[in-house]
């Protein structure tokens, strides 16, 4: 059985946890004693209904406020497939929470409020999706038991929002009419809804392809720690240790080090404390090598034959996650993988507004949740895939110098 990993994303109180919460309900994957709790928890309120958004909104300053601020994982089964929810912030300077959740999606939910219509975050929300590649789109058009099951309402918001998506360069879209609060078209189809004859929310998670995000051509091998026992049994013993991005390895494989282009021949490689024929993404590994050479931390071990590139002047697209601004010159840690190497900003090409989705060249600086495309120069040579080839070596952070806190997601161009 397979995994569909999706995250539901839209602006505040558009719905997303009363969405998830319906479709656990409805999809009868609440053990009992949760329903138990939620219900002695749902007394406290002043309508006596089920509140089903407590299931994801799980830290205390999210229920007494009514909103989400962490990313919430949920986990359930069908007869179908298996899912692993993730229920992002909608509030503007949650955004950062928002790009972690959906870094690993295979699919993302955009709810819409269907008496608001296409706003600010839904855009931005579009343009983090398309950045990361998602393949797959749904957009929820919710409340419709608000605007009573117009039609027209729902029809004026798939247009603004397809020209939104032709924009982005988005492909895979659903659009699907739904009351969270009410049930509609979550699980079963609506009576409400005789106008619309497409699947219902639960139809499309369970049915819509999912593929396997693991590339095992373009060989990918950071090193995370290196090994050098220097006791009387393994004395001469020295194994480079790491996860592998993507690609196989084996023994025999000719390899070169990056940034340093050293190059070796694979002499074994392991798993799990022994030798194996080959290792491959995303197992945990070590390898050895045939020649005594220099390799540390942050290094990447490729295949010879791959094409790869290795450069300190860096073309970057930038969600910027800090209050402080962003200016020229500004000077960071880009961690890369394994990799921690000193960084400065070199110019803010441009931003993107998300209202129009126009570039706006050469700004003077960037702001919380802002999106731009950044050049940078590192104090050493990078070795990085683009994004969109590999992200798995395509994205990196930016940290700060004096606080270590990570203040930007970054995406190679």
């Amino acid at each position: 059985m397979d995994i569909l990993r999706f995250i539901t994303a839209g602006s505040v109180d558009d719905g997303k946890s009363t969405l998830i919460g319906r479709l656990l309900y409805d999809s009868k994957s609440i053990l009992v004693d949760q329903l138990e709790q939620l219900e002695k928890q749902t007394r406290n309120k002043a309508t006596g209904d089920i509140d089903l958004a407590l299931l994801t909104d799980g830290l205390r300053a999210e229920r007494e406020q009514g909103i989400t601020i962490d990313v919430a994982y949920r986990y359930f089964t069908t007869h179908k497939r298996k899912f692993i929810i993730a229920d992002a912030p909608g509030h503007v300077q949650y955004t950062r929470n928002m790009v972690t959740g959906a870094s690993n999606a295979d699919l993302i939910i955009i709810l819409i409020d269907a008496r608001q219509g296409v706003v600010e975050q839904t855009r931005r929300h579009s343009i983090i999706a398309a950045l990361l590649h998602l393949r797959h789109v749904v957009v929820a058009i919710n409340k419709m038991d608000l605007v009573n099951y117009a039609n027209d309402v729902y029809n004026n918001i798939v247009i603004e929002y397809a020209q939104v998506a032709e924009s982005l360069g988005l492909k895979d879209i659903t659009y699907i009419p739904i009351s969270a609060l009410d049930g509609d078209n979550i699980v079963e189809p609506s009576a409400n809804l005789d106008w619309y004859d497409g699947p219902t929310l639960l139809d499309v998670l369970e049915t819509i392809e999912v593929q396997q995000g693991v590339n095992l051509t373009d060989a990918r091998f950071p090193v995370q720690y290196v090994i050098r026992p220097q006791s009387e049994i393994l004395h001469d013993y020295r194994g480079y240790a790491g996860k592998i991005t993507s690609g196989i390895y084996r023994k025999g494989d000719a390899v070169t080090i990056l940034p340093s282009g050293l190059t070796s021949t694979i002499l074994a490689v392991e798993t799990g404390g022994s030798e194996v024929e080959e290792v491959f993404a995303p197992q945990s590994a070590v390898l050895r090598l045939e020649d005594d050479i220099d390799i540390s931390r942050g290094d990447l071990i490729v295949k010879t034959a791959d094409v790869h590139q290795v450069s300190a002047d860096l073309e970057l697209l930038l969600c910027w996650m800090d209050t402080k601004p962003l200016v020229a010159g500004n000077k960071y840690y880009l961690q890369h993988n394994s990799r921690l190497v000193k960084a400065v900003v070199r110019e803010i090409e441009y931003r993107l507004d998300v209202n129009t989705l126009e570039k706006q060249m050469a700004p003077e600086k960037v702001l919380l949740n802002d999106i731009v495309k950044v050049k940078l120069k590192t104090a050493s040579p990078v070795a990085y895939d683009t994004y969109a080839q590999l992200p798995g070596n395509g994205g990196a952070i930016l940290i700060d110098e004096t606080s270590n806190a990570t203040v930007g997601a970054c995406m190679f161009q």
